[in-house]
């Protein structure tokens, strides 16, 4: 069975009414951004009040599989050492001198139960971000903690909470959720599924991705992430290849292509082997090794026929660039998914 990509169901109203469950999830993005920050208003003044009674923390620990998305911000910035610790337990060295912030969007991890749990008996300061009544809420009741109570299950709305709550004790960078939600509306519009093709960059993204294997490449810290996000909602997208890492790793990928055939039917029996395209996730970091590795990349694909698409953002945060990033990438993988049908 061939499986070939029709453009026209991207503006077909009965294909777009199939996968209305899908793009309706993606357009509510900012209003669960901000209905998260409305739910947890209480938690974090509270949390925020119990941390100016205390002194600044050594260092700060991340706990649990979300603790990636905290470290993609807060390294270059945090003031005192920071650590992601996406396994269930914590350093050995983490104590009552040190935060512990963990992100439980869904609540029922086993493991990140166990890392609250070893939290609290060692006396840390604790900030917890899960469902009220949750596993993880359970194991996190203590002394030094307190347990931000959240609704959506999404985890970029959580991690959205906890940053706010270290912006506000001088711990990390601004972190508005208005902004994020805003950047995150503002994708949802440009992508919407009632705007036509031509002029839907979501769409247009998913044309391009069609008969390609995508090599993702981000330079700073949040766009490698959104990076990586992206390609592993392709993959489970289209069941196709999509490789993110850094530029090193990425460069053999694009040297490697072969040169390309003019007279390649791409209708013929077993199709033509799909190219690698380039895909940049640009979020105006202007670090020198970042524009260096760029460079590479891009002289690399030109070098050898390799198509480059970058995605970009006008949003003003890190944080709310970073969304917005995702959000275009998972809507142009919900388009792929849309159009790839089965001869």
């Amino acid at each position: 069975m061939t499986t070939w990509f029709d453009e026209s169901r991207l503006d077909d109203e009965f294909a777009l009414e199939a996968a209305d469950a899908r793009l309706r999830e993606l357009a509510e993005s900012g209003a669960r951004v901000r209905r998260e920050a409305a739910e947890s208003e209480a938690g974090i003044a509270a949390a925020v009040a119990t941390a100016r009674t205390a002194d600044r923390p050594r260092a700060i620990v991340a706990a649990g599989p979300d603790s990636r998305l905290l470290r993609a911000v807060l390294e270059p910035w945090c003031p005192v050492p920071f650590v992601a610790w996406p396994g269930p337990a914590l350093p050995g060295w983490a104590g009552g001198l040190d935060l512990v912030v963990v992100l439980a969007p869904d609540g029922s991890d086993r493991g990140t139960a166990a890392a609250v749990a070893e939290a609290v008996r060692r006396g840390c300061q604790v900030v917890v971000a899960c469902p009220e009544g949750s596993l993880v809420a359970q194991h996190a009741e203590g002394r030094w903690s307190t347990i931000v109570p959240t609704v959506t299950r999404d985890q970029l709305a959580t991690a959205v909470v906890v940053l706010e709550y270290l912006d506000q004790v001088g711990l990390g960078p601004r972190a508005d959720h208005a902004d994020v939600a805003t950047a995150l509306d503002d994708v949802a519009l440009a992508c919407s599924p009632h705007r036509d093709l031509a002029v839907n960059p979501g769409k247009m993204l998913a044309i391009t991705l069609a008969d390609t294997n995508p090599v993702v490449w981000g330079g700073s810290s949040l766009a490698a992430r959104a990076a990586r996000r992206v390609s592993e909602t392709i993959r489970r997208a289209s069941g196709r290849s999509a490789v993110a890492g850094d530029a090193e790793h990425l460069l053999p990928l694009i040297e490697a292509a072969r040169p390309r055939d003019v007279f390649d039917d791409p209708f013929a029996e077993g199709g033509s082997e799909p190219r690698p395209l380039l895909m940049i996730f640009d979020d105006g970091a202007d670090d020198p090794v970042v524009r260096e590795d760029r460079g590479r990349l891009q002289a690399a694909a030109d070098q050898h026929g390799v198509r480059v698409e970058t995605v970009t953002t006008e949003a003003t945060t890190e944080v709310a660039r970073y969304a917005s990033m995702v959000l275009t990438g998972r809507y142009a993988a919900e388009y792929l998914r849309l159009g790839l049908v089965d001869d």
